[in-house]
């Protein structure tokens, strides 16, 4: 399959403000891409959008409203002639058992994690078909290949972004658009720390389970973005970043029933949301 050319085309990011999805447009911008940021925070996608270089546009946008996306994608494809790469990096987290969520809270969270990523992608769709060679590059966790107690909204969603990704790469591949997922483990971004929690869940015990997981995270940001980039360059699909995440792969494959016993007492502090602090 024919490498992807960045370089002089656009790549389409979501939630660009932060996190990955800023590390991502900072390093493309770098090799010679041009970028359409997207995100809710529209303060944040100004200040990342100021030290990019090339054509650089910036959409305000709650993923979660599909008729606010499909306004803001059909001004991205005005804008770029050339779009050839999207990744999507818009989400949240959630912290809670299911007895501490509510099914508003749990909606909220599939609405932006999942349904936002499919509703980009669909919008795109069709700009991304015109160019001579695209790619879609969804971003997933390790918890779309492994699910923790204590997350299982965000689970949901990751697994569903990972089967999403799968159907429609199958559903394209008679085309010249190809489709990958990411699943990254242990990224230093804060995600975790600035994710929501159940209401019912005492402020301070959430924290505690926040930053027990934030402890864990080892693999730079400025790494994984740069794997991220690769995946897209090179069309894969399928790509694991960071230690963390090749070890639980494997272990998922040998014990897929029995994969918690070997994980539960690392994340005990990260998934226990009910001790008080």
């Amino acid at each position: 399959m024919k490498r992807l050319t960045l370089a002089g085309n656009t790549t389409v990011i979501t939630g660009a403000a932060s996190g990955m999805g800023a590390e991502v447009a900072r390093q493309l911008s770098a090799a010679g891409a041009n970028v359409a940021l997207l995100d809710r925070n529209g303060p944040g996608l100004a200040a990342v959008a100021a030290d990019l270089s090339g054509m650089v546009t910036t959409h305000i946008v709650d993923v979660s409203d599909d008729e606010a996306v499909e306004r803001t994608i059909a001004d991205v494809i005005d804008a770029h002639p050339s779009i050839n790469a999207l990744v999507t990096c818009a989400g949240s987290s959630m912290l809670g058992t299911l007895e501490q969520l509510t099914m508003e809270e749990m909606r909220w969270l599939m609405d932006s994690n999942l349904w936002g990523t499919v509703s980009v992608t669909k919008h795109l769709l069709p700009a991304l078909r015109r160019a001579p060679g695209a790619h879609v590059t969804h971003l997933a966790s390790v918890y779309g290949l492994a699910a923790p107690g204590g997350r299982i909204p965000y689970s949901m969603t990751k697994f569903a972004v990972r089967a999403f990704s799968d159907a429609l790469r199958h559903e394209l591949e008679d085309t010249t658009v190809t489709v990958g997922t990411v699943f990254p483990a242990g990224v230093r971004t804060g995600i975790i720390l600035h994710g929501r929690y159940a209401a019912t869940i005492d402020p301070a015990v959430a924290a505690r389970a926040a930053s027990a997981q934030a402890a864990l995270y080892s693999t730079d940001p400025a790494d994984a973005a740069a794997a991220i980039i690769r995946a897209t360059a090179r069309r894969r699909k399928r790509t694991l970043v960071g230690t963390e995440a090749r070890l639980i792969d494997l272990v998922t494959r040998i014990a897929p029933t029995g994969y918690w016993t070997a994980m539960r007492s690392t994340l005990r502090q990260a998934t226990d949301t009910t001790t008080p602090a």
